[in-house]
């Protein structure tokens, strides 16, 4: 079966907004890495959106090499967007779910293959709620925000979770690698 990755950008106290967070070369590294290993991320409507700024970067790179090395992969693995309001998507690697959130995700569980990525909080949210989490992996910044969408905000269920793996960034970033406990 294929594992379903969340991976997510916080502040220390759990904000993550996406102006939040110190973006160097370390973590667009650290993030094109995960993308080359995985076969899929899943995205909602506003990440989708937000994450659109990369392909206009490959067409146009920035000439800041660990950005435009970033949007290059960004722009190459597969996107598949939940979407109620988007009836159309330009991104050559993206495409409209053809079905429901629980119901893809479950099929795409059942695949062989690489992880699917989660990068959107909305979707993390739900199908944490749903228990179609394998892996939860956190970077969490050296930031206290104090104001902003809170991460972990409308998750109904408790987690239990088994730290599995860290990585420290120069910055003073952590990524918290988090294997989803199950009682069955």
């Amino acid at each position: 079966m294929t594992k379903i990755c969340a991976a997510f950008n916080m502040t220390l106290d759990g904000i993550c907004d996406h102006t939040t967070g110190i973006a160097d070369q370390e973590l667009h590294q650290h993030y094109a890495d995960l993308l080359r290993t995985s076969d899929t991320i899943l995205y909602g409507r506003i990440t989708y959106q937000l994450m659109e700024y990369w392909k206009n970067l490959v067409k146009e790179p920035s000439g800041v090499k660990e950005m435009d090395d970033f949007a290059i992969v960004m722009d190459k693995i597969p996107k598949l967007v939940f979407s109620k309001t988007l009836k159309e998507i330009d991104w050559e690697s993206a495409k409209l779910s053809d079905k429901g959130l629980q119901d893809k995700v479950e099929e795409l569980k059942q695949q062989i293959g690489k992880n699917i990525l989660v990068g959107s909080r909305s979707l993390i949210i739900q199908l944490l709620n749903l228990d179609l989490i394998d892996e939860l992996q956190l970077s969490i910044h050296p930031i206290i925000e104090t104001k902003g969408l809170e991460f972990f905000e409308n998750i109904n269920v408790r987690k239990d979770l088994k730290l599995i793996k860290t990585k420290v960034f120069k910055s003073g970033v952590v990524t918290l690698y988090y294997e989803i406990k199950r009682e069955y």
